[in-house]
């Protein structure tokens, strides 16, 4: 029973990290909203869902648990994530967004002096021989500008979650971050207002990816979390950018090229490889 609870628990969180890049694409797709609004938006209704959460737990709403450099982490992954996804189809941009996040977590663990084994280094130099296969020039490399942006965004959700560790609570610290971001956000908001476009769908659209991808996507996520191991929770999430590309294909309409297949083998088989290795050390 326990176990069946944690695969739907998981599968849940799952889909709904993998559909906050198809929420995002979608809408700077098919509608007219602007990225800067759509970051807005979703942090502005993932603050708001995560606070009833945390009030319908019983919980005591600790506001001041979080801390504003986390909600800068955070808000920069948001922003970087939604100006990205103005060019990047949902495959590409889920696949560059984990690929920094699980290298970054990674990389920290180096630099604080983890040593890794033969075959994590084989496997960090496959998937960063991927990632680079993916944007070298070519018909079907993906906009540099926009590689970039959802780089810098996994960066800083590497981050994020590197400083979330031991944080407390971690539905509250969460909620308390996502309230932080909101005046960050808006203020975007008002430096862009000349780019400022809604529409309906597009509002709908960023509610959804931040009150339901978003808050409970992360709620239910830290449901889960005690019930893993640190190393199954990590390769767990090496399914969301092939749900992500799946997304892309059957409801977006994107292609899947043989580049963008060959760069997922070699960049989530490479960090696979070091998640697995660090298992059995």
């Amino acid at each position: 029973m326990l176990l069946i609870r944690l695969l739907i628990l998981t599968s849940l969180a799952m889909l709904a990290f993998a559909g906050n890049s198809l929420l995002c694409r979608a809408a700077l797709k098919q509608t007219s909203i602007d990225a800067a609004s759509f970051t807005s938006i979703r942090l502005i209704s993932g603050a708001i869902i995560l606070l009833l959460i945390v009030k319908l737990r019983g919980t005591r709403i600790e506001v001041g648990q979080g801390s504003w450099l986390s909600a800068s982490a955070l808000f920069i992954y948001a922003a970087g994530f939604s100006f990205a996804y103005i060019s990047l189809s949902a495959a590409t941009g889920a696949l560059l967004l984990f690929g920094a996040v699980q290298i970054t977590m990674i990389g920290y663990g180096i630099f604080g002096g983890e040593r890794l084994l033969k075959a994590q280094l084989s496997g960090l130099v496959l998937a960063f021989g991927g990632m680079v296969g993916l944007l070298l020039p070519g018909i079907s490399a993906p906009p540099l500008l926009g590689s970039v942006l959802m780089l810098g965004a996994g960066v800083a959700w590497g981050i994020y979650s590197l400083r979330g560790k031991g944080a407390g609570d971690p539905t509250n610290v969460t909620a308390g971050n996502f309230l932080r971001t909101v005046p960050i956000t808006l203020l975007m908001s008002l430096l862009l207002i000349k780019q400022v476009n809604l529409d309906h769908a597009g509002i709908g659209y960023a509610i959804v990816s931040g009150a339901i991808a978003s808050g409970i996507g992360y709620a239910i996520w830290y449901m889960a979390l005690p019930a893993m191991k640190s190393t199954n929770a990590a390769t767990v999430q090496l399914s969301v950018p092939v749900i992500a590309a799946i997304g892309g294909v059957a409801m977006l309409g994107e292609p899947l090229t043989l580049r963008l297949v060959l760069a997922s083998t070699a960049i989530l088989g490479g960090i696979a490889l070091v998640i697995y290795q660090k298992q059995n050390v």
